[in-house]
């Protein structure tokens, strides 16, 4: 029975994984797409691709998630409770995604582990969650915009005698690579909060003695989530490619460039689960403040940051519901 539970959970799991790619797919392409460098299907196979090879060079993000969120009891019990997360984060990406706005599935599924934690009267660790969760969400949408705007400035700075077509059609090109790598940093932090779930589930009933994340288990997550980048997300990539400030393909470049160091720095130096959300979003206001504040339209901006607050406890508060009911069920 307890086999089943985690097969189960298992497919729960990649479910969610699913749901984060077809959700976050606008984060590596929606620029790309919106300033025309890239066609559609082009810019969502190549983000697809490249979030499985981001997703299998590195598993610090997933050992944070698996051991610095929550405290699992072993057995059936510690399986409702990651059961109980899952649902809370994947109901979450579902109805963020139906109001096309660009929240985190990263803070959807760590607000679910605390919700199905605490309603389990297990121990959430409160430290780690201020330090890896809390702070990181506070101020890396903070670098994100800094880091966009000044690139920007130094774009504009270093090309302010050329002529705007060449340099258009040069950041085209350019955003091929920027493209690149903002979907490899995707795969790289994304990828491995699912990666961390499932060694989580397999450490609860015993398959694993101590956290370390099996090939298996890196090359699912890394599939599903490529899978479900393909799927893509229209609504949001609208939100993120037009909504929010009008982009030209330097301004696109300068975007996907800052929003993906602070994602790799994030997780290779700091082992920290950000917010590809987050940081791609307040990047591409970083580069539309460098025309004037205006150019940013403050009031989508301001609808995506509401998303951004209430999902850690909107997602907790779906799994706390899902666990009693879930735990309801297993008792009989």
């Amino acid at each position: 029975m307890r086999m089943v539970g985690l097969i189960f959970l298992i497919a729960v799991a990649l479910g969610f994984d699913f749901t984060n790619g077809f959700h976050d797919a606008a984060n590596a392409v929606a620029v790309s797409i919106s300033t025309r460098a890239l066609r559609p299907l082009t810019a969502l196979g190549m983000a697809a691709g490249l979030n499985v090879v981001g997703a299998l060079v590195s598993t610090k993000v997933a050992a944070t998630v698996g051991k610095g969120i929550i405290t699992t009891p072993a057995g059936t019990h510690g399986l409702v409770i990651v059961f109980s997360a899952l649902v809370g984060g994947i109901a979450w990406n579902v109805l963020t995604w139906r109001l096309g706005l660009p929240s985190s599935s990263t803070h959807a599924l760590i607000g679910g582990l605390v919700g199905a934690a605490l309603g389990a009267a297990s121990t959430v660790k409160w430290d780690g969650i201020l330090t890896k969760v809390v702070l990181p969400m506070a101020a890396s949408p903070v670098i994100g915009f800094v880091v966009g705007y000044l690139l920007m400035v130094a774009i504009l700075w270093t090309f302010r005698r050329a002529r705007p077509t060449v340099v258009n059609r040069r950041f085209r090109g350019a955003q091929s690579v920027s493209t690149a790598a903002m979907a490899f940093s995707h795969g790289t932090q994304d990828a491995q909060k699912t990666m961390g779930v499932i060694t989580l589930a397999l450490v609860a009933t015993g398959h694993l003695r101590t956290f370390r994340v099996p090939y298996w288990v890196i090359f699912a997550a890394a599939a599903a989530m490529g899978l479900g980048t393909l799927a893509g997300g229209w609504k949001i990539i609208r939100t993120l490619g037009n909504r929010i400030t009008t982009l030209d393909p330097p301004r696109g470049f300068a975007a996907q460039t800052s929003a993906s160091a602070v994602l790799l720095i994030s997780a290779y130096v700091y082992a920290m689960p950000v917010s590809s959300t987050h940081v791609m979003t307040s990047s591409i206001m970083g580069v539309g403040a460098t025309r004037r504040l205006s150019a940013v339209r403050w009031g989508v901006a301001q609808q995506v940051v509401l998303a951004w607050v209430l999902t850690i406890p909107g997602a907790a508060a779906t799994a706390w519901v899902v666990y009693h009911i879930a735990n309801a069920v297993v008792r009989g």
